[in-house]
């Protein structure tokens, strides 16, 4: 029930205070992304925390001018893996294997499925799939902030390219999917602010079926 609370409490904030938030939230916040779930649990992404404020001018303006971008607290780029590649890949399986203790048949056979899989695709359905995973995680990233009481809006709206070369993430084999500033809103300037949620209704988006 907390947690729908929280929910209920955070909105898109469209201004932010400049205030910084403690570095003890935003490793929660982080780590609520780190234990999403994502497919095959290879957590095909990387979550850049720019603290950095010149960094941050630099990517305002590829950013639709959004003031969030600059007055937020931490600005969390999700940037997923370009491609999957075998030594992706046989990573997260060994690292699997050696924090478990054990090899496991089935799951070495599940590994050689992937490596006869993903690989061989194309790079952009590769990237697309990797980037799903990275919303996962970015979703208990907002949930985890609103917990904390932290605002957190999601940024689509941005020149990916460009924030990938301000980053340099392509050179690391990553690409940036989608931008998450962590702040404080201020409600003077946020036209947002004292508006009521609106959502579907529970009848207009579930089907149960029996």
């Amino acid at each position: 029930m907390e947690l729908l609370e929280k929910l209920n409490w955070r909105y898109a904030t469209k201004a932010m205070n400049g205030e910084k938030v403690d570095q003890a939230k935003i490793d929660r916040i982080i780590e609520a992304a780190r234990l999403a779930p994502t497919s095959s649990g290879l957590q095909p992404f990387e979550i850049i925390v720019v603290k950095n404020q010149a960094v941050k001018e630099k990517i305002k303006p590829i950013a639709w001018n959004q003031s969030i971008i600059t007055d937020c607290s931490h600005l969390l780029v999700f940037a997923a893996w370009d491609t999957y590649t075998a030594d992706r890949i046989n990573y997260m399986f060994d690292l699997t294997n050696e924090i478990r203790g054990f090899k496991n048949e089935g799951w070495e056979n599940y590994r050689h499925m992937l490596l006869d899989s993903y690989p061989h695709k194309d790079a952009e359905e590769n990237f697309n799939h990797a980037a799903k995973q990275a919303y996962i995680a970015f979703s208990q990233a907002i949930a985890a902030a609103a917990f904390e009481e932290v605002d957190a809006t999601p940024v689509e709206g941005f020149d990916p390219d460009a924030v990938d070369e301000i980053l340099g993430l392509r050179e690391k084999g990553l690409r940036s999917a989608v931008l998450l500033p962590i702040g404080y809103r201020q409600e003077e300037n946020d036209w947002l602010a004292n508006l009521v949620k609106v959502r579907k209704s529970t009848e207009d988006l579930v089907t149960v079926i029996e």
